[in-house]
């Protein structure tokens, strides 16, 4: 284990395909993945002690099931870059567990991550190289358990979302911890690990849900809308990352100050919430998926507010107008906390912006979008007809993520080759592989139908279930859906644990299989559930269209 300077396998990129041992791929440093590892680690001792008084019949402050969340989300790839935030949270959950442990009255069980607690930096750091991924030594126990923690990772961050929006589950809550604390049960069978393993897409179903009725009920259902991708006059406010809180407080601060805001990357669906229709310095969308930000944001010219995950080192040239808040953090850039009612000041923002250039155009044009649940079940007598007709013949499921590699070019490809009787449903940033391409429409529908952000996945679901009741089907997978998913870091990872506990089967997915599944772990996914990776275009279409 020592002789790598780290070890990471947690997103679709990590290096070949095996695990970054030397520096992460996402610009990782060992350091920042050793307090990682160490953060996830007291995170599970936390979990343990919280467990362990729910099993009590004590109750859990809900501050503190929202600590376990930010944690995990934290440690999400392309999120937190910042050391000095990483140190500080071991500590705070350090002196949180402690003070809960004060009150489990059994302590016998407790793992011995539940029972370590430092003092000093230089224990963190003595302990930081022992606790991480490879101190599982089982393969197919380590493989198990990483699965249920990115899993885990996943569906933290949707639950930071829906909390945002005052919106909770302690049950939610009280899963996580648990199944956080049971990756510590050397006990544990491997059967009783794929068992957790599908339990926790059963509640990732939940937290999805749960963040569906949070974004709907504070901004109405998406709907279909027209998003302009060029640019206007102004200076202009760059959104990225997935917070929609964030956003509508920028939004509610800035619509007097000359400035327009614009959406970039997983944001681009908040043009299709109502209640953002109102602003009308909200412009558009600029630019694509999360990792072309180096060029897009250069060319911006005005600020960025990174409000979650998805964000790259950013070059010298325009550090300075990068800024962060929630799980997100750069060293170097300015980061705005909430106060204690949940306000953020974003005044700086707006004022730097304001001796900005307006953005450079890179695009002009329109993308449509805003095809959730509602949305497609008002239209759903018209998609059904198209279907018992013939007009449709197939739907195609393109979720997931979008990254860096050449390979990915793949799903470009595929949309492209697709025969015109198809259409894709889509959310998550691999939309940006074929949102802008001329695909036209069937009988006046969309052959991209984009339901939004990684999390409206669930959109895609109930989408898929009420296809499965209009055709009056008994299985999910006699529907003509065929599921050919790009993935990329830990929220595509719930999402298809949550696909799996729907039941649904024959996933592609791509352009890698998880470096995280050892070749057992794998083995069950393909006999059990049909898991498969990607081919040629053309060898896949012919096998989706059998």
């Amino acid at each position: 284990m020592m002789e790598n300077k780290m070890f990471c396998y947690q997103c679709q990129e990590t290096a070949g395909c095996t695990g970054c041992t030397k520096f992460g791929v996402c610009g990782k440093s060992p350091d920042l993945a050793r307090m990682q590892d160490l953060l996830i680690y007291v995170t599970k001792g936390l979990s343990a002690v919280t467990t362990a008084l729910r099993a009590e019949g004590k109750s859990v402050p809900a501050n503190v099931n929202h600590y376990v969340t930010i944690n995990l989300f934290t440690t999400i790839t392309n999120a937190n870059f910042d050391d000095e935030i990483f140190y500080e949270r071991v500590f705070e959950t350090l002196k949180i567990k402690n003070q809960l442990l004060n009150k489990v009255e059994d302590k016998d069980s407790l793992a011995e991550a539940a029972l370590w607690t430092a003092n000093t930096r230089e224990e963190l750091d003595a302990k930081s190289p022992t606790v991480g991924v490879l101190a599982t030594k089982d393969e197919d126990i380590r493989s198990l358990r990483e699965l249920i923690i990115y899993g885990l990772k996943g569906l933290a961050a949707y639950m930071k979302h829906a909390n945002e929006l005052k919106y909770d589950n302690e049950e939610i809550s009280a899963f996580m911890q648990k199944a956080l604390a049971s990756t510590l049960n050397d006990q544990l069978t491997i059967d009783e690990l794929i068992a957790l393993t599908l339990e926790t897409g059963k509640v990732g179903v939940d937290g999805m849900a749960l963040l569906d009725a949070a974004n709907t009920g504070t901004y109405g259902n998406p709907e279909i809308t027209k998003v302009n991708i060029g640019v206007g006059t102004r200076p202009g406010i760059l959104v990225s990352g997935h917070d929609l809180r964030d956003l509508e407080q920028l939004l509610e601060q800035s619509k007097d100050s000359g400035v327009d805001i614009y959406t970039h990357s997983e944001m681009l669906p908040a043009h299709y919430y109502p209640a953002f229709k109102k602003y009308n310095h909200f412009v558009g969308n600029y630019g694509n998926a999360w990792w072309k930000q180096k060029e897009e944001f250069e060319s911006f010219n005005g600020p960025i507010l990174m409000t979650t995950n998805c964000v790259v080192p950013p070059a010298p040239s325009y550090k300075n107008r990068l800024f962060t808040t929630g799980a997100a953090g750069v060293p170097g850039c300015k980061h705005i906390d909430r106060d204690e009612n949940g306000y953020k000041d974003f005044s700086e923002i707006i004022e730097l912006a304001k001796t900005c250039q307006a953005p450079t155009e890179i695009e002009k044009g329109e993308i449509i979008g805003g095809f959730a649940h509602a949305q497609v079940f008002a239209l759903a007598d018209q998609v059904v007809e198209a279907v018992k007709s013939g007009a449709i013949r197939k739907f195609f499921v393109m979720a997931g993520c979008d990254g860096r590699q050449k390979a990915r070019n793949y799903y470009t490809d595929f949309a492209k080759a697709l025969p015109k009787d198809t259409v894709i449903l889509t959310a998550g940033c691999a939309k940006y592989k074929y949102n802008k391409l001329d695909l036209g429409d069937i009988n006046g529908i969309p052959r991209v139908l984009d339901a939004g952000q990684c999390n409206d996945s669930y959109s895609l679901a109930l989408i898929a279930l009420k296809l499965k009741e209009a055709f009056e089907l008994t299985d999910i997978n006699e529907l003509p859906l065929a599921f050919n998913i790009a993935w990329y870091e830990q929220k595509a990872v719930i999402v298809l644990l949550s696909l799996l506990y729907l039941g649904v089967k024959n996933i592609h997915l791509g352009p890698t299989l998880p470096a995280f599944l050892s070749p057992n772990v794998a083995k069950v996914l393909v006999e059990n559930f049909g898991i498969s990776g990607i081919g040629t275009v053309e060898d896949d279409i012919k096998l989706f269209l059998e």
